[in-house]
C-alpha cells in the first residue's frame, strides 16, 4: 500500500511540475470555438456524396478543439478524429488527423494558419500533400469544408467539400 501510494504521489508531482512549464494553455480563437457542437456534414467525396454527423468542441484541457465525424450509413464506412491546436508563439495551426483508413495515414501532422473565419492546413503526405480549408459563415452559422490534393504541377484539386450544418 506504502509503494502504490507513493507511486501515486511521484505521478501527481509529475504532472503537476510538467503543469507549470505550460501554465497558460492559450485560449481557443473564435473561429475553432465556432466548431463547437452537433452538425451534419453533407457533400462529397471524389464526386460521390456523402453525409457524417460531427461532434466538436474543445479537448485536452482546451489546448485542441476535436472534430470526431462518423458517416451516417449503417454500418458506418469511414470515421475521423481531428485535433487542431492553436500555437501562439508561431502564430500556427497544428492539426492531427486520424481516421479508420489507420495509422499509416495519420501522420505526418499538418500547419496552417487562421485568417478570421477561416481555419487553413496543409497535412503533406508522403504521395502528396492535403489542404483542408474551413470557413466560419457567422451570418448563417454554418461552416463549409473544403478539402484538395496537391498535383504534380502546383495546382490544387478537389478531393471533398462539405456543407455543415447544426444537427
Amino acid at each position: 500500500m506504502r509503494f502504490v501510494t507513493t507511486v501515486g504521489l511521484l505521478l501527481l508531482t509529475a504532472g503537476a511540475l510538467h503543469a507549470q512549464d505550460h501554465p497558460n494553455i492559450p485560449e481557443r480563437s473564435a473561429a475553432l470555438k465556432a466548431l463547437d457542437g452537433n452538425w451534419v456534414m453533407s457533400g462529397d467525396v471524389m464526386g460521390k456524396p456523402v453525409t457524417y454527423r460531427m461532434v466538436a468542441g474543445p479537448t485536452l484541457q482546451g489546448a485542441f478543439t476535436e472534430l470526431h465525424m462518423t458517416d451516417v450509413q449503417v454500418p458506418s464506412q469511414y470515421e475521423a478524429r481531428v485535433f487542431i491546436g492553436y500555437d501562439t508563439d508561431s502564430k500556427t495551426v497544428v492539426a492531427h488527423w486520424m481516421d479508420s483508413f489507420g495509422a499509416k495515414y495519420s501522420i505526418p501532422h499538418g500547419t496552417g494558419r487562421i485568417t478570421g473565419n477561416t481555419v487553413q492546413f496543409t497535412i503533406p503526405y508522403e504521395s502528396g500533400s492535403f489542404r483542408d480549408t474551413f470557413t466560419y459563415n457567422p451570418a448563417s452559422k454554418t461552416w463549409l469544408f473544403v478539402l484538395e490534393a496537391a498535383q504534380m504541377d502546383g495546382t490544387w484539386k478537389h478531393f471533398a467539400r462539405y456543407d455543415v450544418h447544426r444537427q
